[in-house]
């Protein structure tokens, strides 16, 4: 069972670097002065963080679920929001969604599947 929280563990750690890495890509992929993207990578930033931080301190497997929704949010809002014409601002929150996306769904399928490992 410790091996499995390790696990997950492992995850959030993940979703914490891309939390950190959406919320300053604006300023390094260089799209800061689009309002619509730049404000959507830190709130959405901000908001995988402190999801991040709280499965780090006491694991819940709607966390990984609300990831999981802040992964694919990231993936459509360039279309929702307008500024899919931006390479650089749809390319960071399309990948970045997709990574999320992924290690959340490992999460909750290690959370569902506990014997997988043994």
């Amino acid at each position: 069972m410790a091996n499995l929280m390790e696990g997950k563990k492992a995850q959030d750690w993940i979703n914490l670097v891309l939390a950190i890495c959406l919320f300053i890509s604006p300023w390094i992929i260089g799209f800061v002065t689009e309002a619509s993207p730049a404000w959507n990578a830190w709130i959405s930033g901000i908001v995988l963080g402190a999801l991040a931080l709280a499965a780090l301190s006491a694991f819940a497997e709607w966390e990984e679920w609300l990831n999981l929704v802040v992964g694919l949010w990231l993936i459509v809002s360039p279309w929702l929001l307008g500024f899919a014409a931006s390479a650089n601002a749809m390319g960071t929150h399309v990948v970045l969604g997709v990574l999320v996306v992924a290690a959340s769904a490992w999460a909750v399928w290690d959370y569902r599947h506990p014997h997988a490992h043994a």
